[in-house]
């Protein structure tokens, strides 16, 4: 797949995925995922004010679903990729390694609404409210995490020849740098689809829209989040068929093709039944926490 020659126009990809601090070792896909975080979380908290809620409230929550969904998101990763840590050859411990990359969605937001689920009852807040709030946040946190995986050199589509086309490095894991040839110059993979930008583009503009729905119409409890699972998952869908980069299959297709097409009909299935309902919101005074036991 290696060019002849290095084409006119190609987006770069980063020779450097990590850099050193001190003792420490950090990850550009780590401050990607951290900066996620942040700017979700600072959506969410305005949504769920908006909605009735306090900020002290929607961070508790926050502080609930994101430890479960890192966790959630780590446990899917190893489970439908664990060839890459376990076998012949392996490092298992490489698995616990979350800094050098790997995080399902599906399962961060499996564990992560069970983690929300938790921090809802605790503070009160009822949880369609909080996911309702938390959709377009967590758009856009999938939009900044995707350019963990422009650092990584990883998630991209067929080769190509468009003037967008990405240059991919082969990347050494270990040292976050790119493989050099002997005389020096970063290894070059070949020229393919950013399927990676492509679903960041993606995960904007859905959140973009989900916000002016929900501003534009009274969208019953819980029917925001099942818009954000049908938008996410339908992009997921037609990008999971372009990719090319390594993946376990089933019956032929990605897993993940096959995840983003059941997860897709679930949420039109759930957007139908919740959409009549009254708003979610959360009422003046609520209830208070729980106390600590």
């Amino acid at each position: 797949m290696q060019p002849l020659s290095t084409p006119d126009l190609f987006l770069p990809s980063p020779t450097l995925s990590a850099f050193a601090l001190g003792p420490l070792t950090i990850r550009f896909y780590a401050l990607c995922i951290l900066a996620g975080i942040v700017v979700g979380t600072w959506l969410t908290v305005r949504r769920l004010t908006a909605r009735g809620g306090t900020s002290e409230q929607a961070l508790d929550i926050v502080m609930w679903a994101v430890p479960f969904g890192i966790v959630g998101g780590r446990l899917y990763h190893v489970i439908t990729d664990n060839q890459l840590y376990f076998g012949p050859g392996k490092d298992p411990w490489g698995s616990l390694r979350i800094w050098e990359g790997g995080l399902g969605i599906w399962g961060a937001v499996a564990l992560g609404l069970v983690g929300a689920a938790i921090g809802s009852r605790r503070t009160g807040v009822p949880f369609a409210a909080f996911v309702d709030a938390a959709a377009p946040g967590l758009l856009l946190a999938q939009a900044l995490g995707r350019w963990g995986n422009w650092f990584n050199n990883e998630i991209y589509g067929a080769p190509t020849d468009l003037p967008w086309k990405l240059q991919i490095h082969a990347m050494d894991s270990t040292t976050g740098k790119a493989i050099t040839s002997p005389e020096g110059a970063p290894e070059v993979i070949g020229y393919f689809h950013p399927t990676f930008l492509y679903e960041s583009l993606w995960c904007l503009a859905a959140a973009a829209l989900l916000i002016i729905l929900d501003r534009k119409y009274s969208l019953g409890a819980g029917a925001v989040f099942s818009l954000y699972l049908v938008f996410y998952t339908a992009g997921r869908f037609a990008l999971e068929l372009m990719r090319s980069d390594p993946a376990n299959t089933i019956l032929g297709a990605r897993v993940n093709t096959w995840v983003a097409g059941l997860v897709l009909v679930t949420g039109l299935a759930l957007f139908q039944t919740l959409r009549s309902r009254a708003r979610s919101k959360v009422e003046t005074g609520g209830t208070l926490p729980h106390p600590a036991r």
